[in-house]
Order: C-alpha cells, then sequence, then structure tokens
C-alpha cells in the first residue's frame, strides 16, 4: 500500500467499497488501480503493461481503445445525451439496435427489452417468466431451475439463480423458488467407464426427477449458460442439451438462455445458441454487445412471450417493470457501433483462425503436472489445478493456489482470473492476434512453473 495519505490507494481504500473483493485484506494490501489502454494491454499507475487475459470481465472485446466506440458515444452525447422509453417514448439508437438484434437472433425471437447489466436481464427474465405463467392462468408455476456452478448476476433475483456460493454467503439467497441441478462438468463428475452421452443421460435424468418431485406444474423455467462462465469455463457433455430440451417440451418448461459471456463471437458464431444448437424461448445478452464500452443489457422474448404480455396490457394497463437507463441511447448508440465493427471486421472469422492457436496452447498446457484439465472453445478457455493429476484431486482450498499463480501470471505481465476449485480463465479480447496468443500463454507458462517450483520446496 502506497504510504501516502494522498495516494490513489490509500484515497481508494478510505472511499471506495469493492465489489467481488476481499474487503479485510485489502485494507491491508491497497487496491492495484489502472490508468489507461491500448488494444489488448492495459497499464497500472505505475506505467506496467498486461495483456488482459480476461477483457476485463469476460467484456471487452473490442480491446481498451476503439476509437470508433468513442466516436459513437461522443455523437450521441452531443444529439442526445439521455431520453428515456417509457410511456410509448422512443430514442433512435435503441429502436435501430433493437432491429439489428432481432434481425440477427439465433432463433426466431419478436421483441428485445433493454437494462443496464446481465444482473438487471436476468432478473428481468424472471418478473418476465412469473408474468407470463401469471396471464396464462398458471400462478402455481412460477419455481425456475438453474445448475450449481452457474453464475446469473447478482440482484435478489440473478443471485438466486446463481449457482455459486460464495455469492450466496450471508445474503439470504437463494429465495424460494429457486432450484438447481447438478454442474454438467464430465471430467469432474463422470463416473468410471460412464461415457460422456450416458453422463448426458444421467444429469437430464436428474433434471426429470428434480421436476417430478417438485411437480411439473410448479416448474416455470430452466435457465442455463451454453457454457458455465464465471463456474469454470464448463462445457455441457455431448448431447447434453438435446436431452435437457426434451424434458423441457415435456413437462411445457421455458428456456431462458443466457448469453451474457457467450454472446457475440466468443465461440466463433455469433452465439453460442448457435454453437450449440440451443432453442431458447427468452434470450440474456450483456458485456460484448457494447464491447464493454458502455453498460447496457437486454432480454430477448420469443412471439409466444410478447403476446402474453400484449394480453397483460390488456387486463392491466401498464407493463410495469424498467428501468430509468433503459436503452439509453448513448449506450444504444455505443452498442450498435460495435456490431457494425464486428460485421466490417469479420471478428467471427478472426476468432475462428486465432482460436486454433489458442486451443493448441491451452490444450499443451493441459499436460502440466498441475493442471488436471484444459477445456475450452473459440476464444475461451481454462485450466484446473490440481494436486494429484491421475485421481483428479483438486488442492485445499485453504491454501489457494490458483490465487497464487494468477498472482505469479500478473507479475509477468499477464491478468487472469482465478475461479473456484483452482480454475484459472482465459477470455481475452477477440482482437486478439496469433503472437498476442503466445505472448499470453508464454507468460502462464512461467507462472506454472513458479508454482512447480514453489510447491516442490
Amino acid at each position: 500500500m502506497a504510504d501516502s495519505p494522498n495516494s490513489l490507494q490509500a484515497r481508494d481504500i478510505a472511499a471506495h467499497l469493492h465489489p467481488y473483493t476481499d474487503l479485510a485484506a485489502i485494507r491491508e494490501t491497497g487496491p492495484h488501480v489502472l490508468s489507461r489502454g491500448e488494444g489488448v494491454y492495459v497499464f497500472d499507475d505505475d506505467g506496467k503493461k498486461y495483456l488482459e487475459g480476461l477483457s476485463g470481465l469476460w467484456c471487452a472485446s473490442l480491446g481498451f481503445s476503439e476509437s470508433r466506440l468513442v466516436e459513437a458515444a461522443t455523437r450521441q452525447l452531443q444529439t442526445l445525451p439521455f431520453y428515456h422509453n417509457f410511456a410509448a417514448k422512443a430514442v433512435e439508437p435503441a429502436i435501430e439496435l433493437a432491429d439489428f438484434l432481432i434481425e440477427h437472433a439465433p432463433v426466431p425471437m419478436s421483441k428485445v427489452f433493454f437494462t443496464n447489466s446481465g444482473s438487471e436481464a436476468n432478473d428481468t427474465q424472471v418478473k418476465i417468466v412469473w408474468y407470463y405463467n401469471n396471464i396464462l392462468g398458471r400462478p402455481e408455476k412460477k419455481k425456475i431451475i438453474a445448475r450449481k456452478g452457474a453464475y446469473h448476476g447478482i440482484t435478489v433475483a440473478a443471485a438466486s439463480l446463481t449457482g455459486l456460493q460464495y455469492t450466496h454467503n450471508a445474503f439470504d439467497v437463494p429465495r424460494p423458488g429457486f432450484l438447481h441441478t447438478e454442474t454438467p462438468h464430465y471430467w469432474k463428475y463422470g463416473r468410471e467407464g460412464e461415457s460422456e452421452e450416458a453422463y448426458a443421460t444421467r444429469l437430464a435424468d436428474d433434471l426429470e426427477a428434480l421436476i417430478l418431485a417438485e411437480g411439473p406444474d410448479t416448474i416455470a423455467a430452466f435457465i442455463a449458460e451454453p457454457f458455465l462462465g464465471a463456474g469454470g469455463v464448463i462445457l455441457p457433455p455431448r448431447g447434453y442439451f438435446e436431452k435437457v430440451q426434451a424434458i423441457l417440451d415435456r413437462y411445457d418448461i421455458l428456456l431462458i438462455v443466457d448469453e451474457v459471456i457467450s454472446g457475440f463471437y466468443r465461440t466463433g458464431k455469433m452465439f453460442a445458441t448457435e454453437t450449440f444448437g440451443l432453442k431458447p424461448d427468452l434470450i440474456t445478452l450483456a458485456k460484448q454487445l457494447s464491447a464493454a464500452y458502455q453498460p447496457i443489457g437486454a432480454v430477448m422474448v420469443s412471439e409466444k412471450i410478447y403476446q402474453a404480455l400484449v394480453e397483460g396490457s390488456r387486463r392491466y394497463g401498464l407493463f410495469g417493470t424498467g428501468f430509468t437507463y433503459s436503452g439509453h441511447p448513448v449506450a444504444a448508440a455505443v452498442a450498435l457501433e460495435a456490431q457494425k465493427i464486428y460485421q466490417e471486421r469479420e471478428i467471427g472469422a478472426h476468432v475462428r483462425a486465432v482460436s486454433a492457436p489458442f486451443l493448441a496452447r491451452l490444450e499443451k498446457l493441459g499436460q502440466h503436472p498441475l493442471v488436471g484439465e484444459a477445456r475450452g472453445i473459440g476464444l475461451i478457455g481454462a485450466i484446473e489445478l490440481v494436486e494429484d493429476k491421475a485421481a483428479r484431486q483438486n488442492f485445499d482450498p485453504s491454501r489457494k493456489v490458483g490465487a497464487w499463480v494468477a498472482a505469479r501470471a500478473l507479475e509477468h505481465g499477464l491478468i487472469v482470473r482465478p475461479l473456484a476449485n483452482d480454475t484459472i480463465a482465459f477470455c481475452p479480447p477477440l482482437i486478439i492476434t496469433e503472437a498476442q496468443v503466445h505472448e499470453m500463454f508464454d507468460a502462464m507458462e512461467r507462472a506454472l512453473a513458479d508454482a512447480e517450483a514453489s510447491l516442490a520446496a
């Protein structure tokens, strides 16, 4: 921590309450202050350069110095810096962005409802699902099933969907009516001799058993990320979503697909819904929607959902939900410009090309004696550190090996994020070059070498 009481670090400790931070530890260590960005790199207040291996928080897809997004924000600020979308008002950027998203939706969608974050979007999904079933005269059909290890946000409802313990501790979530089925992680939870397809069948059977135990007439929706993001970049086992979809269809349960991390070319396709052949009734968007240059999220609803919402207004008048900044003109203008950049620069093709060396280097990390599994798709991946590779045994959590390795990576000029089970995640900006991919993994290899030496000492 800086000695001067007027330093940025000292002023931060004095005034700033940090999200997702050890509040006791930061009082001693102080924050790591970042001051500027350039391409895939960020620089701290001492001028040290880091390759941002997680795109900030899975979101800065076009890096940290895209002038076109700055110009789009400036133009809109000079034209109409704010107006709302309540009471049948509308702003041109929100209209254009909604139109673009409907045109490019991975499955037929009817309307877009704007929020300010993925958390708000998933919170809104819960409200829409409840509203939908009330309008259909099914007031008992309200429970929502998520997965253990899933991350769907941090509002009260979204945190209840999230299946990670650290988001629940002392917050009195999940609230009643939110259920969690098993994490679909074949490497960790597949039984000896069990094929991937058989494991997927077992998970689907477990889901159906949960639905039957609760009563199908009480289950409104199932929410899933195409792959678990903050839960460890865990890809679905072969056949998993096809089996789940059949069960949802059988019991008239809606599918909400959370594309907050996976959307906008992270897997090489515009949406991971396409990558995995999903059939959602509702879709959640955020993060790379605006390349993180402005806060914005979105809920996409299918026609059958929309028609129920219209019927609700016939009964009650106002559709009584929304946010002051829903469809904010500056955020919408920036998001629309981000979409234009993705298309003009053929970002999907670039991701598909650079993902080859990315996945090859990731696979090589999987051979390291401290790495139990390396997994990834497109330009997102993770390594899970283990004490016993053959037994797939993680380190004792109290040793915080993953956090230690991430701290060593920082010393080597790479920012990555440690997740549960000593998992280290990689999610670089989509504009990363092949040379920068190698730079990123070279730094991680050095951090793993440091860990191996330290653990052997």
